[in-house]
């Protein structure tokens, strides 16, 4: 089971391969068939060990290489997460195994109902962590269809169920007829998802982006002998951008607005503020009063009432950006700068060259069904802006699931959404979830695309943004209950 959640891992980006994800689901369906519920939550947990060790190993990067911490504390640091994320697993597993019926269409969407509570769990429950969530390896194949109805954990609910499927095909060479109407199912899904309605959105014309792409390293961003050249280096690369919309990484100044020079931020800012461009630029707002937020602010020539558009992170990242109670000794360890921040509360949308953008800064965009509601309506985003810096990470895995990551809101939202990273991937996506153009990583440049804005809603947005994701805990403790009773009344019969 070790070796089969490292099968799930590969089959997300770099390589897309999203038929090992079924296979991986297929070899812990089959394993945790026979077994009972303690037996199950064994093999579970084991599976996600395997599979979240090896797909959030980065980790030690930032741990070991940029917050100082020793090697074998780092290490383990990696291996007690994704022992304490398995647990969700270990549970939906035991779950499983005494729930199941012996039927095999029953206990496929058991298996289904079960995974997706874990699903779900790990990503909601604690702040949420839903890093290389199941569906995230379908955004190719037959199940990316399935976005704009259902969404990343719709899909690996149906990754699960055909998982399911296989493993009760595997369990004989001559399956039984009972086991065609499970087979039949899962085959249905994907299907259905080649002959839905693909297309929910109309075309708002084209913007001509500059996402800029610094490749500072970590360790020199806050070096003090090196400030002062990088931000010389910013403006020079703002001014020199050609498109309609300029767009930096995050905390692209590594100084909190307070602390600038007025002079250089007016410099900085000058080209968009007399002009038809304008220009999302990532820093910190705030003070050591109120506290500091990791924020992107909107420079245009018409500023609302309020001036500049602000947009703080909202989703904050745990032990990186805040400290969970009792941590405060583990984030202190890791010397992490800023690390503990505040909440952004803005949600609405920046206007920039008819186009009404929404940003997200680093991993908020995992985290659909918090913005779900710009989504929808009369004034709903047209573009999605995300702004990272994983320079804390290295560079392999981590810039290519993100950008995956990034695909699957497209494809769920229909929305373009353009990528502007410090290392990279630096990217623009189409409203199908495709990479249009992309900077090679750890190389400094600027990316000149262009995206076509979207209006328009999908099912999923729409239901997402007016019930978030309750309707699939819904469906899930419906699938639970219903054969929780059938077990109860048989057991008394």
């Amino acid at each position: 089971m070790l070796l089969a959640g490292v099968l799930q891992t590969a089959s997300f980006a770099p390589t897309e391969a999203w038929y090992l994800q079924i296979l991986a689901l297929a070899a812990l369906a089959w394993a945790t068939a026979w077994a009972g519920p303690r037996r199950a939550a064994w093999l579970g947990w084991c599976f996600g060990v395997g599979w979240l060790v090896s797909g959030l190993w980065w980790l030690y990067i930032s741990m070991h290489d940029f917050g100082g911490m020793p090697a074998p504390l780092a290490g383990l640091a990696v291996v007690l997460l994704a022992a304490a994320l398995s647990l969700y697993f270990a549970l939906a597993m035991a779950l499983f195994a005494a729930l199941r019926r012996g039927t095999p269409l029953a206990d496929g969407l058991l298996f289904a109902a079960c995974w997706l509570l874990a699903e779900l769990a790990r990503g909601q429950w604690l702040t949420g962590f839903p890093w290389i969530a199941s569906g995230y390896a379908h955004t190719t194949g037959p199940l990316a269809g399935l976005a704009p109805w259902v969404g990343v954990y719709g899909i690996g609910t149906v990754a699960a169920l055909l998982g399911a499927a296989l493993a009760q095909f595997a369990r004989s060479a001559r399956p039984g007829r009972r086991r065609w109407p499970l087979a039949a199912l899962a085959l249905a899904v994907p299907l259905a998802a080649a002959l839905l309605p693909a297309e929910f959105t109309t075309s708002t014309g084209s913007l001509r982006v500059s996402l800029l792409q610094p490749n500072v390293a970590q360790d020199l961003k806050f070096d003090a002998d090196r400030i002062a050249a990088n931000m010389a280096e910013l403006q020079e690369r703002l001014h020199a951008a050609r498109g309609e919309l300029v767009v930096t990484p995050e905390s692209v100044v590594p100084l909190p607005r307070s602390q600038l020079d007025p002079a250089y931020w007016a410099q900085l800012t000058a080209p968009f503020r007399g002009g038809p461009r304008a220009a999302l630029i990532g820093l910190f707002l705030g003070d050591e009063t109120v506290g500091y937020t990791n924020s992107m602010v909107g420079i245009s020539a018409h500023p609302g009432a309020g001036g500049d558009y602000e947009y703080g992170k909202r989703h904050l990242l745990p032990f990186g950006e805040v400290i969970p109670p009792g941590f405060r000794w583990f984030v202190e360890l890791m010397q992490i700068p800023l690390g503990d921040q505040e909440h952004g509360s803005n949600t609405t949308t920046f206007n920039a060259a008819g186009q009404r953008l929404r940003p997200l800064i680093c991993y908020e965009d995992l985290f659909g069904e918090d913005f779900a509601a710009s989504m929808v309506g009369p004034d709903a985003a047209t573009v999605l802006v995300n702004a990272s810096n994983l320079a804390w990470f290295g560079r392999w895995m981590i810039q290519d699931q993100h950008l995956q990551f990034s695909r699957m809101r497209s494809l769920e939202f229909q929305r373009p959404l353009v990528r502007s990273t410090n290392t990279g991937s630096t990217a623009a996506v189409d409203h199908h979830g495709r990479v249009t153009a992309r900077l090679a990583p750890l190389v400094a440049g600027t990316l000149e695309a262009s995206v076509e804005g979207r209006s328009g809603a999908t099912p999923y947005a729409r239901w997402l943004a007016r019930w978030g994701l309750w309707p699939c805990w819904a469906a899930a403790l419906a699938v639970l209950a219903l054969l929780g009773a059938a077990r109860w009344q048989r057991r008394r019969a």
